[in-house]
């Protein structure tokens, strides 16, 4: 089966699975999940093709196996992140900026984890990048490790085993099976969009203090006051 790869033909699903089989996708979801190279991967994308190949008959491996081993690597990969959090700490925030990293990365991920706490580790499963960044956030806070393991084992499960089924059940509608191509696209389109809703905001926001900065009449407080008083 061929399809139209959005982007880099390397990071399309249907080329990865056919080229690295099902030992390479347990590589990308151990990468994805916890490894800081791993942010840019297409884990949604990736599971949900699975499913919906193993149920097609076009990919040889008993969807129950590829389950269980989707959800090991996955659980693993957060592991892998939380340990490397922990040892390199606060450092983490001071790291600078590369073609691979960027610090902004971090902060979402914080943020992100300050806000929803330790069920944040079953939502970033969710949230292309984020999911990359908050176990190594939980690493640095120095969050308990009987809570982290707890939801970490919990979003492994609903994330692995979740999306891959729910391709396993959508290739069996045949709407779905006569349209392979088209929907391996809207998944992919699918799991940009939140990258792009960060993007523009982050945008937005930046445009907006910039206009404030430069716009007249908006010298701080202190300055006015000064100029009060003359």
């Amino acid at each position: 089966m061929t399809t139209l790869a959005l982007g880099p033909s390397w990071l399309d699903p249907d080329y990865l699975l056919n080229q690295f089989g099902l030992w390479g996708l347990l590589v990308i979801v151990f990468a994805e999940s916890g490894l800081l190279i791993g942010f840019f991967l297409p884990g949604d994308s990736l599971l949900f093709t699975t499913g919906l190949l193993i149920t097609t008959n076009k990919l040889d491996t008993p969807l129950w196996l590829a389950c269980l081993l989707i959800c090991l690597a996955a659980i693993l990969g957060d592991q892998a992140g939380y340990l490397f959090g922990k040892k390199v700490g606060p450092s983490l925030f001071n790291r600078p900026d590369s073609k691979l990293f960027k610090q902004e990365n971090v902060v979402k991920a914080h943020d992100f984890f300050e806000k929803y706490g330790p069920k944040s580790l079953v939502l970033a499963r969710f949230v292309p990048i984020v999911r990359t960044f908050t176990p190594i956030i939980a690493g640095v806070s120095g969050m308990r490790y009987r809570s982290f393991i707890t939801f970490n084992i919990i979003g492994g499960v609903m994330w692995g085993a979740g999306v891959t089924l729910l391709g396993a059940w959508l290739g069996n509608i045949e709407f779905v099976h006569k349209n392979i191509e088209a929907i391996l696209i809207l998944i992919v389109l699918v799991s940009v969009v939140p990258i792009a809703i960060e993007f523009l905001r982050a945008r937005s926001k930046s445009k907006k203090a910039m206009a404030a900065e430069g716009a007249p009449g908006t010298a701080p407080a202190q300055q006015r006051g000064r100029h009060a008083k003359r």
